[in-house]
């Protein structure tokens, strides 16, 4: 596939999941809201916006600062999670816009793509087959692979060169999509270029220098191939 802007061939595609392919961080955020409310626990409503694409650190800081123990911390989690999962089983899940027309076009160029996201394996297969997206993908990484391989999770580099190997193409053919900074950085300091389509937030001046383009959906990236 070629892609103006890019000089080489394109051969294999990486995406990440949450706010780039489905509109789950928006979800997220929302569930996010209602288990602190339930909870009486007293964040603001817009903290989640500041824990997109966070790192494990700025996860923990998040939780010393808000709750009183780890058991506040773990229903909490529980909590969201449960109303995403039943958000999703009643359809609220949907893939963002252009997603549709860029996976059938790949496929139809024969790109062989995966999912490299930092959710968990279960989450995964739940959010691709409710938006009917699995079979687009050869396979996935999720937050389960970087703990049985013992690497670090985005933004460190680590799971992209797994999927890269794994997806048997060489980098410099290679295209990644991510929504936030930190997937941005890890795609990049793997060395696979890097389309930024971000969702809650807006990408930065550091995002724009690192990603080969922004753009605001899929639609605008799929009117760069020729």
């Amino acid at each position: 596939m070629r892609v103006h802007g890019i000089k080489e061939d394109i051969k294999g595609i990486l995406f990440d999941m949450d706010g780039l392919l489905v509109n789950s961080e928006n979800l997220y955020w929302q569930a996010n809201i209602q288990a602190a409310k339930e909870a009486h626990i007293g964040t603001p409503d817009d903290i989640y916006l500041k824990l997109v694409g966070s790192t494990n650190t700025d996860m923990n800081d998040f939780y010393l600062q808000y709750f009183t123990n780890t058991e506040q911390r773990d229903q909490f989690i529980k909590r969201t999670d449960e109303l995403v999962w039943q958000w999703t089983d009643e359809g609220k899940l949907k893939l963002r816009p252009g997603v549709q027309k860029a996976l059938d076009l790949f496929q139809q160029a024969g790109l062989p793509m995966a999912v490299v996201t930092s959710n968990t394996e279960d989450v995964v297969e739940h959010n691709l087959w409710a938006t009917g997206a699995r079979n687009y993908f050869q396979f996935h990484l999720n937050y389960d692979d970087v703990q049985k391989n013992k690497v670090k999770p985005k933004p460190a580099p680590d799971i992209y060169l797994l999927a890269a190997d794994r997806l048997n193409v060489a980098k410099e053919n290679i295209l990644a999509f991510e929504d936030s900074a930190p997937g941005l950085l890890a795609a990049v300091n793997a060395g696979i270029k890097c389309v930024m389509v971000p969702d809650l937030i807006p990408a930065s001046a550091k995002d724009k220098q690192k990603a080969t383009f922004v753009c605001q959906d899929f639609y605008e990236f799929l009117k760069k191939i020729y």
